[in-house]
């Protein structure tokens, strides 16, 4: 598979010392500028699904009129959370 190359980004000085002075060990700046963007990728992709799960539930709503009370989900969500804190515990 052939690479591509992503456009050059012009920074002021004082970015580029910033960038430089939290380079890790063996770190290039083009591997921090890769990390970086695929980071930003990944979480564009996951912030656009939730509004996607979020309109899609919006109209549901709006079609059927049924709706989950708020107590009932903050229960079952602590119940969740309290079931994987028990799963932890027994390690």
């Amino acid at each position: 598979m052939k690479t591509a190359v992503i456009p050059q980004v012009r920074v002021e000085p004082e970015l580029r010392a910033q960038l430089e002075a939290v380079l890790g060990d063996n770190e290039t700046l083009t591997e921090f500028v890769e990390d970086a963007v695929r980071r930003a990728v990944e979480r564009r992709r996951v912030q656009a699904e939730f509004y996607a799960r979020g309109e899609a539930a919006w109209q549901e709503y709006l079609r059927t009129g049924a709706s989950v009370p708020a107590d009932d989900v903050m229960d079952k969500l602590q119940a969740k959370i309290e079931k994987r804190r028990q799963e932890l515990i027994g390690r």
